[in-house]
């Protein structure tokens, strides 16, 4: 796998985990009954943005692994996958 594409394919599995993580653990200011005047009552009383993020990125690693062994090793050769495009020579 080229290092450029390597890179895109992490940042983007990472952005797409990151939304899958923040709803964890996550309790409103209306849940716990303490609401902050001027402020949402469904905001975040403690949002733990970097241990999410911290987390996040433990998951698009392994996530990544996995993705970077198909590419590599291709367990499923793409001419065995019906849907797939036909790439030429080039792969």
């Amino acid at each position: 796998m080229d290092p450029v594409a390597g890179l895109a394919i992490y940042f983007i599995v990472w952005w797409i985990t990151l939304f899958a993580v923040l709803p964890w653990g996550v309790r409103s200011q209306h849940e716990t009954g303490d609401v902050t005047p001027g402020t949402e009552v469904g905001a975040p009383v403690r949002p733990a943005l970097l241990k999410k993020m911290a987390a996040t990125t433990f998951i698009a690693a392994v996530i990544w692994l996995f993705i970077a062994w198909i590419q590599i090793y291709q367990p499923i050769p793409y001419d065995s996958i019906p849907f797939m495009p036909d790439f030429g020579e080039a792969y």
